[in-house]
């Protein structure tokens, strides 16, 4: 029974309303077929409104993720530090003070540890006052020296006067030589005396480790008491480092390329190098160097690739994969942000371009200002939507926020 049938069923005769207009017994029962309608009505548009979509998804992807459409070859390798230095003293000590930690940046010349530098202390003050008595007699045979000169001429003026014998006047002489010897001999005494000031001023300040270059410590390999040595040591009770230090501007990568495609490859080859700890960020690279070496068990030849960005986020030893490419990508397309998704996915709604995104099942309508650029039937879309959310190719005008849909995805 439809709508009008149940219309029909409603209608009062002129002869009802005659014999029964002042009775009340039919009203409830119209009334109640009124409500059964609008209930049955009310469902309906439910059930209508909220019927499952079905929809042809597409995930939305990368705009930077085409440029290894251009890679020739790809290999994996880890992240070198090529200046990196074991920090130690030179000279055998006890550590009183380490300055460093791991993570930290230094300087060049910054202090890192120090030795006990007591004996070595010693040392240097007593090469010093030595020193110092060395020039001491130095003085005293220049003062004597000058003193024998002045009485062998003297005695020289006596003998040709004949007032002294000749022989007084050439013992003078002789004494007077004999000096100059002595203060030569003791000159050169006080030189080495002066070498070894500076000998032991070198060992007291090897008491300072200091740091070779700029860098970051990536190892604390001593702690304060423990003896440090720049040579090894039987029984484990010796340190031969402090720490390591890195200099980070010189990281580059290391990979290895199977030798059957080494050809490949030349120097200053552009590339793009992806760290395994962030498979989302690519860093433009370039060939450094083919190493004329190969390795005789992996079958492999090691590629030297330059990170033409350094950030803090790179370390050594990461895992990194390399794309080496044909041709440098555009510096353009390494600035797009956003997504790309398909030309049809965008839609207008009430006067402003809007995508579906596909999210538990739901559509979620999201305002978009999508760019006028057109990459191959896809458009960027700045915000709003995420590489690999899946949105709706041709949504329907029936598709609302909310609504509940089937997918069936294809690529964009």
């Amino acid at each position: 029974m439809d709508n009008a049938d149940l219309l029909k069923q409603l209608r009062i005769e002129r002869h009802q309303r005659e014999d029964h207009g002042s009775g009340p017994g039919r009203w409830p029962w119209v009334v109640g077929v009124v409500v059964v309608l609008l209930l049955l009505g009310g469902a309906g548009w439910m059930l209508l409104g909220h019927s499952t979509v079905v929809v042809q998804t597409a995930a939305a992807v990368s705009p930077t993720s085409d440029n290894e459409a251009g890679a020739v070859l790809q290999a994996t390798g880890y992240v070198t530090a090529r200046r990196q230095a074991t920090v130690s003293a030179q000279i055998t000590g006890t550590l009183t003070a380490v300055l460093i930690e791991e993570g930290d940046r230094v300087n060049k010349d910054q202090v890192l540890a120090r030795l006990d530098d007591s004996a070595y202390k010693a040392a240097l003050d007593t090469a010093v006052a030595q020193a110092a008595a060395g020039h001491a007699l130095v003085a005293q045979f220049q003062s004597q020296l000058a003193q024998n000169l002045r009485d062998a001429t003297r005695e020289e003026g006596l003998a040709k006067q004949g007032l002294v014998s000749t022989q007084l006047a050439e013992q003078a002489r002789t004494l007077a030589d004999s000096t100059r010897a002595q203060l030569v001999s003791q000159q050169k005494t006080a030189i080495s005396d002066d070498a070894q000031v500076v000998e032991a001023k070198v060992n007291f300040d090897y008491c300072v480790v200091r740091a070779p270059f700029d860098g970051v410590i990536t190892t604390k390999d001593a702690q304060v008491g423990e003896i440090i040595s720049p040579f090894s040591a039987g029984g484990g009770f010796t340190r031969t480092g402090i720490g390591t230090i890195v200099d980070m501007d010189s990281l580059e990568v290391d990979v290895d390329v199977n030798e059957a495609y080494i050809g490949r490859v030349k120097p200053n080859m552009p590339a793009e190098a992806v760290l395994d700890a962030y498979p989302d960020w690519k860093i433009p690279a370039h060939v450094i160097a083919i190493v004329p070496a190969a390795d005789r068990g992996k079958a492999t030849v090691k590629v030297r690739v330059a990170l033409e960005h350094k950030d803090g986020r790179i370390v050594p030893d990461m895992g990194v994969r390399v794309s080496f490419l044909e041709v440098k990508p555009k510096a353009a397309a390494q600035l797009l942000k956003g997504a790309l998704v398909p030309a049809n996915a965008i839609v207008q709604r009430e006067g402003r371009s809007v995508v579906f995104v596909v999210a538990g099942g739901k559509a979620q309508q999201r305002t978009v200002q999508p760019s006028a650029q057109d990459f191959g039937g896809l458009r960027l879309v700045p915000s709003a939507v995420n590489a690999g959310d899946n949105v709706v190719v041709s949504p329907p005008a029936s598709l609302q926020n909310g609504s509940d849909v089937q997918t069936k995805t294809t690529t964009p």
